[in-house]
């Protein structure tokens, strides 16, 4: 994702799936422990759905909303990691793992933080 944009202003936005499907509204930006910038955002998939935390890094954000390079099924099946709370290095490789990205260098030792 683009560096510059502030992760603040994609709180409340759409979020898209590869498809250009509406899949939620981004709820949270989760910011690297290390670099401080955005890695995660958690998409309120649903009125009575739980938040599903999804890369920021292949996505991209236009006007429209949040783009993510995925289906919505994967999606919507990412580890439960209950959105809110601070990334276990383990729960970040998990969702590493769940959408096929590469680990970073550090093993994704490095954790996140919402905010």
């Amino acid at each position: 994702m683009q560096t510059d944009v502030d992760p603040r202003s994609l709180i409340g936005r759409k979020a898209f799936d590869r498809d250009g499907m509406r899949i939620g509204t981004v709820d949270e930006v989760y910011l690297d422990d290390a670099t401080g910038e955005p890695e995660w955002a958690a998409v309120r998939t649903g009125l009575f759905s739980r938040d599903a935390l999804v890369p920021l890094r292949p996505s991209r954000a236009d006007g429209e909303g949040l783009h993510v390079p995925y289906e919505r099924a994967l999606i919507r099946n990412a580890p439960d990691i209950g959105a809110g709370r601070h990334l276990s290095p383990e729960q970040e490789l998990r969702l590493y793992r769940h959408y096929g990205l590469a680990i970073p260098p550090d093993d994704g030792a490095s954790g996140a933080s919402g905010g």
